[in-house]
């Protein structure tokens, strides 16, 4: 019987650097759609991290904005993190804030965009697809 699931690719800088467009769309739940930066993330460990982009959908600060910056800092040593959401005017004006008392995300920090498309809806993206 041979194993018809490959093996994630480590998550580092230099893979989500090579993401500088996108040549399909992914459908997520919650009304997201992934560029192929975000489904890379996604499918190598980190769908964590997308389910929280989905699942915050219905707030009204996040539902109403058209451009949304998310901020994950992630404290390498205590495997803990905090994610936030803000419009990107402001790095005050918070949307959203969570506390992840356990991650094993390699990366000590990642930016993610969340943009309203006309055609798409809110489509999620690396800052280097952008």
């Amino acid at each position: 019987m041979s194993d018809t699931h490959s093996k994630p690719y480590a998550i580092t800088t230099g893979h989500l650097a090579q993401f500088t467009s996108t040549s399909k769309y992914y459908k997520w739940w919650g009304g997201l759609v992934l560029t192929d930066g975000a489904h890379f993330l996604a499918t190598n460990g980190a769908a964590w991290l997308i389910d929280i982009l989905a699942s915050v959908r219905n707030v009204p600060a996040i539902r109403s904005e058209v451009s949304e910056i998310w901020k994950l800092t992630v404290d390498l040593e205590k495997h803990s993190a905090t994610i936030i959401c803000t419009d990107g005017k402001s790095d005050t004006n918070i949307h959203y804030q969570q506390n992840i008392p356990f991650t094993d995300f390699p990366l000590p920090d990642l930016t993610i965009y969340v943009n309203y498309d006309r055609s798409y809806g809110k489509v999620v993206l690396l800052p280097s697809e952008y």
